[in-house]
């Protein structure tokens, strides 16, 4: 099955409300991530946040949203770089159909 969904040169979503967990798997693929449990945890956290506050968090504000849902473990960088290596704000956001956070190279 092959899903069409228009993307900007970065690879992020043009159309937000195109996104699907499908979608989702497809652009996880292109970073080379296969996504488990632990991915579609942050994805949830991350959308959440972006319908709340209208904005993909940077990593120090995703860190923290990770901590208060999930706890200590796993609100950490270390987990979250574990999960999308190089940049975790960037690249989790990208999967979770988000626009890139503003402060992300």
């Amino acid at each position: 099955m092959s899903i069409s969904f228009d993307v900007d040169k970065e690879g992020f979503l043009k159309n937000l409300h195109e996104w699907s967990p499908d979608i989702a798997e497809e652009l996880a693929k292109s970073e080379g991530i296969l996504l488990g449990d632990e991915h579609w945890e942050i994805i949830t956290i991350l959308r959440e946040f972006y319908l709340t506050y209208e904005i993909s968090p940077a990593m120090r504000i995703l860190v923290k949203s990770v901590k208060e849902k999930l706890g200590d473990e796993k609100g950490s960088s270390i987990h979250l770089l574990k999960l999308f290596p190089g940049s975790p704000a960037k690249i989790a956001s990208k999967i979770a159909g988000l626009p890139k956070p503003t402060n992300c190279l």
